[in-house]
């Protein structure tokens, strides 16, 4: 079964922070990558940050460096977003991603079902 399902999620205020985990079955065998994405009200879904599997190299949009951080736990077969210094233009549905590496999301090939996020000024 591959399953990828997003956690952490929820409401906090401007400059604040969340921590959002996504817990991966199977879905990272074979995925060079796994990455977040996230999809503000009324526009298209943008890539995030994205991970080696191994662990290494994290990429990360212009829009979050320096504030967002991505991690994996092997053990755990888990991969966190650490969202820091959090800004209203940060609320969206962020999604959990394995497959290919980058930040297009036709690059990955599974996907989880979404947390929302929402941050007030």
């Amino acid at each position: 079964q591959v399953l990828l399902v997003e956690s952490g999620g929820g409401s906090a205020q401007a400059g604040g922070s969340l921590r959002l985990s996504c817990a991966a079955s199977g879905a990272t065998y074979g995925s060079a990558c796994m990455a977040w994405f996230r999809q503000p009200p009324g526009k298209e879904r943008e890539g995030v940050a994205a991970i080696y599997t191994r662990g290494d190299a994290p990429g990360y949009a212009d829009s979050v460096k320096g504030r967002f951080t991505i991690s994996i736990d092997k053990a755990k077969n888990t991969v966190y977003l650490q969202m820091n210094s959090l800004q209203p233009e940060d609320t969206a549905m962020y999604y959990c991603a394995a497959g290919d590496c980058g930040l297009s999301q036709r690059g990955y090939h599974y996907w989880g079902q979404g947390t929302q996020v929402t941050v007030s000024s």
